[in-house]
């Protein structure tokens, strides 16, 4: 791993990455230059200065910063302090509503009353900024990168004609460290010249363009003009195989819980029941577990769709945080039949609702479908496991039930016209 620059060491956003996957946790401080247990405290409100202290390939590095400072995360131009990146970090695993009050009450505890600092993230920029301080990602449309870099090679071209050495180009006389060298004054005629370029550069540019339409038109010209003599080789019939297309945003597929108590299904043991095949109840794990996020990720093979490359999944119990186009990704929803479940959905009404989207009911073997559920009509699918026994072992038919359950899913998406890339355009599954 190289070493970081001196403008990563000066950057707080660099600095609580670093801490975040070195496993080591920063001091809060009430004063810049902490120096003893007085200048500590354990609680948000009260710290005024975060201090990173990180070895690094040069020895230890210590770096105080003001929790309000803003940082290179900006999304929607409008860059977001530190205190409000670490209070995020600090909550990735709270549900939204316990998220949002938390940053009510610390606005509330902060100095200023009730108005605070504390930025409420919302629920995509949460999960960008947490992905990328864990190290699961490199980049993030939102970080806006570091400028130094560029800075410090121009200040370092300038000091090479100075000193009449030249700087680093793609042409000329090799150094002893690798680099080629063009000497100054040359460099200098040659910003003067005219850069010229072939008919490709004039055509196409920088960027992949379909001439489609020009040879439609032309198309029509030669009809009209039969004496005309131009080939049909000269005309692009296609972009060039080496012009790649800009990467395209992958989305994932929705999975939404029903966020009732009563629900046999939960985030604290849906990932060990649609991923393992194994039903544990939500009361028989330890209280650690049922004090999940709200947010989980899980990974699946869809054959139908791509044999390939496994879907990744997110598991939601609440649409607090939903933007109008998350509805488009939305492939399953799971109830335990109440349908006050359903009041911020886009199609609160429950028979609309299930025509749109596949939905799943799980109950106990021996008991009644609830009402309700019956009522709902023939797009909910109702599966019932055996009641615990206070041991996994014997648990054979649930695996039986969760493919079921994942066979219904794929159909749905492979309907609505699911690829690799995200939904198709045909609307939502019936």
């Amino acid at each position: 791993m190289a070493a970081p620059s001196q403008a990563e060491l000066d950057d707080p956003l660099f600095n609580l990455r670093l801490s975040i996957t070195s496993n080591n946790a920063p001091i809060l401080a009430t004063t810049p230059d902490p120096s003893g247990p007085s200048d500590t405290v354990t609680e948000l409100s009260q710290a005024t200065h975060i201090s990173f202290n990180e070895p690094t390939l040069h020895g230890a590095h210590h770096k105080t910063f003001e929790f309000n400072t803003p940082t290179r995360y900006a999304p929607a131009e409008k860059p977001i302090d530190l205190r409000s990146i670490y209070f995020a970090w600090l909550n990735k695993d709270a549900s939204v509503t316990d998220y949002v009050a938390a940053v009510q009450r610390l606005n509330e505890d902060l100095p200023g009353g009730a108005g605070g600092s504390i930025v409420n993230l919302g629920f995509a920029h949460k999960i960008e900024l947490i992905s990328w301080l864990s190290g699961e990602v490199d980049t993030s449309d939102n970080i806006k990168p570091l400028e130094s870099g560029a800075a410090s090679a121009a200040a370092g071209d300038a000091a090479a004609i100075a000193g009449g050495k030249g700087v680093p180009v793609q042409q000329g006389a090799t150094t002893a460290a690798g680099q080629k060298m063009m000497d100054a004054r040359l460099l200098q005629i040659y910003d003067g010249e005219r850069r010229m370029g072939d008919h490709n550069t004039a055509l196409r540019g920088t960027k992949p363009i379909d001439f489609s339409s020009y040879r439609k038109l032309a198309t029509s010209f030669l009809r009209s003009h039969p004496s005309t003599n131009l080939k049909k080789e000269s005309i692009p019939q296609s972009l060039p195989t080496n012009m790649k297309k800009p990467a395209r945003r992958i989305e994932q597929p929705i999975i939404l819980l029903s966020p009732s108590a009563s629900s046999l299904l939960r985030m604290s043991n849906v990932k060990s029941f649609l991923e393992e095949g194994v039903f544990i109840p939500p009361s028989a794990l330890d209280s650690s577990s049922n004090a999940t996020s709200n947010l989980l990720q899980m990974t699946r093979v869809l054959p139908s769709i791509d044999p390939r490359v496994a879907f990744r999944f997110i598991l939601v119990d609440g649409t607090a945080m939903f933007k109008p186009n998350y509805w488009s990704r939305v492939v399953a929803v799971f109830t335990t039949g109440q349908s006050w479940q359903f009041k911020s959905y886009k199609y609160p009404n429950p028979i609309e609702l299930f025509t749109h989207y596949p939905g799943f009911y799980v109950g106990y073997g021996g008991e009644d479908e609830p009402e309700n559920v019956k009522a709902w009509g023939r797009g909910i699918t109702s599966v019932q496991v055996d009641k615990w026994t206070g041991s996994e072992k014997g648990r054979w038919r649930d695996r039986e039930l969760v493919e079921r359950i994942w066979v219904r899913i794929e159909e749905g998406m492979r309907r609505n016209g699911w690829t690799k890339d995200g939904p198709g355009l045909q609307g939502q599954v019936r």
